[in-house]
């Protein structure tokens, strides 16, 4: 089975190519982690490594909140028992924007398929794919409909779960930045796996993106977020041709209709939403998401 984090392959991530400047003020760049992906903060400051530090803490909390392989973390403990009391709010936030997203691609992006990727996991590391009836008994737990959530607490029928990696890593890349605007800060960016820009590059210009995708197109970034997606970017089988990427519809991972789908929007969480249902969608269902979320622009979308 080839089955790894959605943000560590080529396929989607995107690259930084910082042009030459004449100015004399350096480029200071951490490295880490967030949800398992590859995370960087760029920016140019006298105290970076202490901001940087503050948003390593910060993405160290929110992995306790969202994380689906720590145990302890909030999400791990509502999928496990199926009821969370006292929510932390980050987690509730990051459920309104979902709820958000599900209305505006029509339902395609949907969280409590969560069953079905464990079971198309574990099906593949057992040689073959899930049995029909395996999907339709995965299914029937229940969808986003059946989700209850308030301030008090959250609860999901017995066998439902919930993923939110289709949306978390864009919500902690906006959680950072907040973090550093209220520092004062102004022209950094953020790399959780998906992209938040504040501001432009301090050496000059906007923030250069370059795709990882066959034309390899460059996308110029500015107090806006960028997400990429691909529904073979994952994939399950030694074939590479079950991807990660699981239509709630029919309970099948996404067709290979597109090869890479990049979205800028204002807020990261949103656009990496989008680009994550997108992959379920046909030109002209992608036309009419794009037009439901404003300031939602579809900037790639390459056919495979």
């Amino acid at each position: 089975m080839t089955l790894s984090r959605r943000r560590f392959l080529s396929i989607s991530a995107a690259t930084l190519a910082f042009a030459p400047s004449a100015q004399a003020t350096p480029l200071y760049r951490w490295q880490g982690t967030a949800l398992g992906a590859r995370a960087t903060i760029t920016l140019s400051h006298p105290a970076a490594e202490r901001i940087t530090e503050s948003a390593r803490a910060e993405i160290e909390r929110l992995e306790q909140v969202f994380s689906l392989y720590r145990a302890t973390s909030a999400l791990s403990q509502l999928n496990a028992t199926g009821h969370l009391d006292a929510p932390p709010f980050e987690l509730l936030d990051c459920l309104s924007l979902a709820a958000a997203a599900h209305r505006a691609t029509a339902g395609l992006f949907d969280p409590s398929v969560q069953p079905l990727w464990d079971l198309y996991a574990r099906s593949y590391s057992a040689g073959h794919a899930p049995a029909e009836a395996d999907i339709a008994t995965a299914r029937a737990y229940g969808t986003w409909a059946d989700l209850r959530y308030d301030a008090d607490a959250i609860s999901l029928r017995p066998g439902m779960a919930l993923t939110l990696n289709g949306i978390a890593q864009g919500y902690i890349a906006d959680r950072i930045a907040h973090l550093l605007q209220a520092e004062g800060l102004s022209e950094i960016l953020i790399d959780t796996g998906e992209l938040r820009a504040l501001g432009g590059n301090p050496q000059g210009g906007d923030w250069p993106v370059t795709l990882d995708a066959p034309d390899r197109p460059q996308i110029a970034l500015r107090d806006r977020a960028l997400a990429s997606s691909a529904p073979l970017g994952t994939v399950f089988d030694a074939d590479a041709t079950a991807g990660h990427i699981l239509d709630p519809r029919t309970g099948k991972p996404a067709t290979a209709r597109w090869h890479l789908i990049s979205v800028t929007a204002e807020s990261a969480a949103i656009a990496d939403a989008l680009s994550t249902a997108m992959c379920l969608m046909s030109p002209e269902e992608i036309a009419t998401t794009q037009a439901a979320i404003a300031g939602a622009k579809v900037v790639h979308l390459a056919s495979a």
